[in-house]
């Protein structure tokens, strides 16, 4: 009766349903990484701002931008050959991923009012990209070979609960 319920609402509201999902998991990336510092690495309590603004990115910014690359994407290359898959993983990359990290540092740098807004940016996209391939380019050779177009932005953000964790670790460390 549930999984009909939720089968229903990604046909109906595939946009919703999946922001409602991705966002869920995004925060619960950044939840999971308070939770390790407070338990076993005598952190400070759960700071509630931070999972807000990770909330409104995880909700509100990224899954429409997935939805909508997806989309894109999975219409102008069409199958499963090598050649395709290659050409959607180079894309995803190194067209998509490289302002998805300044969209990350520089929102986050605003909602905490920052005064220079890109300094974080600066210091940190170089070794946050590389860690990003070395997730994502696996995590995407088998989204692009494995999953159903309509399933991806779940998927990326069932990996992206993973890579959130990843990114909480780059935003705490100070370079």
């Amino acid at each position: 009766m549930a999984l009909a319920l939720v089968k229903r609402v990604f046909k109906k509201y595939p946009l919703v349903a999946n922001c409602g999902v991705y966002g869920t998991l995004y925060v619960g990336a950044e939840f999971s990484q308070q939770t390790i510092n407070k338990k076993f690495l005598g952190g400070p309590p759960y700071d509630f701002p931070m999972l807000m603004r990770y909330g409104l990115l995880g909700v509100a910014l990224y899954p429409p931008i997935y939805y909508h690359w997806y989309k894109w994407l999975d219409a102008r290359y069409v199958g499963r050959a090598a050649p395709i898959i290659v050409k959607k993983l180079l894309l995803d990359q190194f067209i998509l991923t490289p302002p998805l990290l300044v969209i990350f540092y520089t929102s986050m740098s605003i909602m905490e009012r920052k005064g220079d807004i890109l300094e974080e940016c600066r210091n940190k996209i170089i070794p946050t990209f590389k860690s990003s391939c070395m997730f994502w380019l696996p995590a995407q050779s088998l989204n692009f070979l494995l999953v159903p177009p309509a399933a991806r932005v779940v998927y990326v953000g069932s990996c992206a609960f993973i890579w959130v964790n990843i990114l909480c670790w780059f935003k705490r460390q100070n370079y």
